[in-house]
């Protein structure tokens, strides 16, 4: 992340300006931490820094810059003007001169000495900590996690997509006296990767959504990615609690981890689960749940039925729990969405909130741009999921599609990371595409050529066309796109489909 966060999201950077001093973590108890060796100036050994900011634009008076050398840009070059912004102290990895004008924290690695604080400024904190991971679904269940806790707690959450080794830190020191709880994503593409993120969190609670097909590429397969996920448990506390999966194949094995038994949460039939049927709201469709599939080796004890798609609302349903039920509609669509609402009760229950809080919660869910956002113009309904992609949520997508109005219109682009069966999934989800409700596929990029012509060959009457780069697509925007058509955005992050949301917004 060169000179730390220039492209951080706003909410993360109001957040890194606002709040009073970091309690307990003055200069000389974050040199402790980290193993530093501390070069104070002014007296300012024991004061309690503002902030801890990796962004030299982000260091104002009392915080404490951290210079990190990015493949870009090297962080140590800004040390000097932050000095002069008011900064109390900065940690490097570089010598500094001693007559300069600031306190200065030697170490041999900025970010692994981030790492060290947190985990030091986490434990001071002493609140519950909510650990996510998962293949797909980790950031719309953290948020619904998040939206549950908030009815009964001040809680803190993962902003954006910093849930990695230098994300999780930079989440953790927005924490501020009065918050109560902390809901931290996980995310990882390597092993040993989700063992340092979880000695930082130390999580009281381990949530895992599901083992799917992302980052193949580094891990071999489905039981590489369950070993590497599953690394979340080896700092969890003895009086901890795991919450998994259980329509999961890989995650429903687990049993007992260290004396510790999951909570599972899932449909009441493996696979496809419960049919959604558009029109009806929860509650008017006793007696008419659809199940399919073959019978899970365990009954989830939170679980849902009577599942009825709103359209572009949302999707309500039924949840049970051991406590009780509750109709609750979940204001963004997709059946996923289930899981995740699933997910947030389990948490929800776990940490005392009544039903009618955790219903209240699931509620109050606001989509994240670039994940299932749905978007009105004059013009163009924008299904904005954009963000990122894999093949399961590229068809958890195109089933959402299938409820717009006006012409029904994918654009998709390539999914990255999937390995050396990506041409195969990509097809996957091409003869997925053919067989949905959809009038026109857009494809962009080399692998979505093959998404593209399984779609065709799927469904020879569907309007199928591909684009090489994105720019080609930028350039015949009008030609694909109609006036009053729904349009689905999707593609792994690096396709910058967000350039595609942004047109239709400014032509709609």
């Amino acid at each position: 992340m060169p000179n730390g966060m220039g492209g951080l999201p706003e909410d993360f950077k109001r957040a890194c300006r606002e709040g009073s001093r970091m309690r307990g973590m003055t200069l000389r108890r974050i040199a402790d931490a980290c193993g530093g060796i501390l070069h104070e100036k002014n007296h300012m050994a024991d004061r309690e820094v503002e902030a801890i900011v990796t962004d030299s634009r982000q260091a104002g008076p009392g915080s404490l810059f951290a210079a990190i050398k990015g493949e870009r840009v090297d962080g140590h070059r800004f040390i000097p003007a932050v000095f002069e912004q008011g900064a109390a102290c900065v940690i490097s990895e570089q010598d500094l001169p001693e007559d300069g004008k600031g306190s200065w924290i030697k170490v041999i690695s900025t970010l692994q000495a981030l790492k060290d604080i947190a985990e030091y400024y986490l434990r001071l904190m002493n609140i519950p900590v909510v650990g996510i991971t998962g293949s797909v679904g980790k950031t719309s269940t953290k948020e619904m996690v998040a939206a549950v806790l908030s009815r009964k707690y001040r809680t803190l959450k993962t902003l954006g997509n910093f849930n990695n080794e230098l994300g999780l830190p930079l989440t953790v020191f927005r924490l501020r006296d009065g918050d109560e709880i902390a809901v931290l994503e996980m995310g990882i593409s390597n092993f040993g990767e989700m063992h340092r993120l979880a000695k930082i969190a130390r999580p009281d609670t381990c949530v895992i959504t599901n083992i799917g097909q992302c980052h193949l590429e580094f891990l071999g397969d489905r039981d590489g990615i369950l070993r590497a996920k599953t690394e979340i448990f080896d700092f969890l506390r003895p009086d901890g609690h795991i919450i998994l999966n259980g329509n999961d194949d890989k995650l429903s094995t687990i049993r007992n981890v260290n004396g510790v038994e999951p909570v599972f949460f899932g449909l009441p039939e493996a696979g496809a689960g419960t049919d959604i049927v558009a029109g009806e709201a929860c509650g008017s469709m006793e007696g008419k749940s659809a199940a399919g599939g073959n019978s899970p080796a365990l009954q989830p004890e939170i679980w849902a039925d009577e599942i009825w798609s709103e359209g572009l609302k949302g999707v309500s349903c039924r949840i049970h729990t051991p406590v009780g039920a509750f109709c609750a509609l979940i204001p963004v669509p997709g059946r996923h969405m289930v899981m995740n609402a699933l997910a947030g009760t389990a948490v929800g229950l776990t940490y005392g909130l009544t039903l009618e809080e955790i219903k209240a919660g699931i509620e109050s869910l606001q989509p994240l741009s670039g994940r299932f956002h749905i978007i009105e113009t004059e013009a163009y309904t924008i299904i904005d999921d954009c963000y990122n992609a894999n093949p399961v949520s590229m068809k958890a997508s195109l089933q959402v599609l299938q409820d717009g109005k006006g012409r029904r219109v994918a654009v998709l682009g390539d999914m990255k990371e999937l390995g050396e069966a990506e041409a195969e999934l990509h097809r996957s989800v091409g003869a997925f595409a053919g067989a949905c409700r959809i009038d026109k596929l857009v494809g962009v990029g080399p692998l979505c050529r093959e998404l593209t012509a399984a779609a065709k060959a799927e469904n020879p009457a569907l309007e199928a066309v591909h684009y090489d780069t994105l720019a080609d697509l930028l350039e015949n925007m009008e030609k694909e796109i109609q006036r009053g058509d729904t349009v689905l955005v999707k593609a792994s992050h690096c396709m910058e489909f967000a350039r595609i949301v942004e047109w239709l917004q400014n032509k709609g």
